[in-house]
């Protein structure tokens, strides 16, 4: 009767929590607040650290950050001026003439664009860079998404395990009164084998779920881009907010994914600009110097000459501008088209992300109920132990019922905060 008496001191204990828990429960919701807003901290700390350090150490991120610096560093380029030309002549064959020949003469042109037209480079490579910069954002936001979302999952793996080895634990006192009613004759001998075999087949799935863990966390830390065993230091517990954060679907419309569209109309807009400054002529300026040689015929003491020279080209054919300036009106619809399809799929996006959030929700208190009920059968099968016989098998089924409910009620919360984070990458 040890184990019997163990049970119900247990009992007691339990009764004896509950009057203190009802001391409390006037003020169950200022201690509920004071727990959600501590939590909810030091859950933020944690996971804004791991998404600061996958920003750091990403490989992708730190190849489209290399790709922005060159993009930005074209801006030097296109404010420079074309390549200068030099010329240089020798006479090689002079002809027998009686008027004076050249030696040699050296020329120097810098062609020069029409004027504006550097600005409009600047510009148009301004806006590439800009909308590179758009799509570091857009990476990086994709990236904390992916972060958090393997961590809600680490942590609904890490719970369950803990679940799973409460329960190992409670079955294994099962098995203890059991034992102690073969002895008395309040069980038999099969119950006590299947609360073994129940032990057996959670032990199994506790194994599974630690090889599932291994495989999420190497995922994640592939994503921080560090050793796929380093250990990440996950919550104990994750509850829900008494009240869900509002994502207002205007807020769609500061979406780095639809920001981008409008950088990238901005910079065919600066492709347009660019292309109608390059339709105007282009104009050069230089010097020729000629060194001649002495002759009589040479009255003056400057047997040199050193000319001004002006250069002008006139683009005669505009087809290819014309086409070009047709292109761009083109890209500019598509892009026009293409953001509003995009924006109908964020909106879709965003209308799922509720409904699941809520779902995951109602399904969290629904899970709530069903485990209050379970465990007031479970303390009316056990409560037979003091007077009688009890059946194993009841508490077997109803164990079950608790194990499934206390799973689901995971994934629930899981399943929230998955959609939480899908919210809030898509409302910044």
């Amino acid at each position: 009767m040890k184990h019997l008496q163990k049970f119900i001191r247990i009992a007691a204990a339990n009764r004896h929590r509950s009057c203190l828990s009802a001391v409390f429960i006037r003020n169950k919701r200022l201690w509920l607040i004071v727990f959600l807003l501590l939590y909810a901290l030091g859950q933020a700390q944690e996971l804004n650290q791991l998404i600061k350090e996958a920003w750091t150490n990403n490989p992708e991120i730190q190849q489209m950050e290399y790709q922005y610096q060159g993009t930005a560093e074209k801006i030097n380029e296109a404010n420079s001026l074309p390549s200068t030309e030099f010329n240089v002549g020798v006479m090689a064959v002079k002809p027998e003439m009686n008027m004076p020949m050249a030696n040699f003469r050296v020329s120097a042109m810098q062609m020069l664009p029409w004027f504006g037209t550097r600005d409009a480079r600047k510009a148009y490579a301004s806006s590439l860079a800009d909308a590179s910069s758009i799509s570091i954002a857009i990476a990086k936001r994709k990236l904390a998404l992916s972060v958090r979302s393997l961590y809600y999952q680490l942590y609904a793996l890490q719970a369950q395990q803990k679940v799973l080895n409460n329960h190992i634990d409670l079955l294994g006192t099962y098995e203890e009164m059991a034992l102690t009613g073969v002895e008395v004759g309040k069980a038999s001998a099969v119950e006590v084998l299947r609360l073994q075999i129940r032990q057996n087949e959670l032990e199994q799935q506790k194994a599974i779920l630690q090889q599932e863990y291994q495989g999420m966390q190497a995922g994640l830390n592939a994503q921080l881009n560090r050793a796929a065993n380093t250990s990440i230091l996950i919550v104990d517990t994750l509850a829900l907010p008494e009240q869900d954060t509002t994502y207002a679907i205007d807020g769609l419309a500061v979406n780095p994914e639809l920001l981008q569209y409008d950088k990238w109309y901005a910079s065919v807009n600066q492709a347009e600009t660019l292309n109608q400054q390059e339709r105007k002529p282009k104009w050069g300026i230089g010097l020729e110097y000629i060194n001649q040689e002495d002759s009589p015929m040479i009255t003056s003491k400057h047997k040199d000459m050193l000319m001004l020279m002006l250069s002008l080209k006139v683009p005669l054919f505009n087809a290819p501008h014309a086409s070009k300036t047709k292109q761009n009106q083109l890209q500019q619809q598509a892009l026009a088209s293409e953001k509003q399809v995009r924006h109908n799929r964020l909106k879709s996006l965003w209308a799922q992300a509720l409904a699941k959030r809520e779902q995951a929700r109602i399904s969290y208190t629904t899970q709530q109920k069903n485990l209050a009920q379970a465990e007031r059968a479970m303390q009316i099968l056990l409560k037979s132990y003091e007077t009688g016989r009890i059946d194993f098998n009841d508490v077997l089924d109803i164990q079950a019922l608790q194990l499934d409910f206390e799973m689901q009620q995971i994934e629930s919360v899981k399943n929230y905060y998955l959609e939480q984070a899908q919210l809030n990458y898509l409302i910044p």
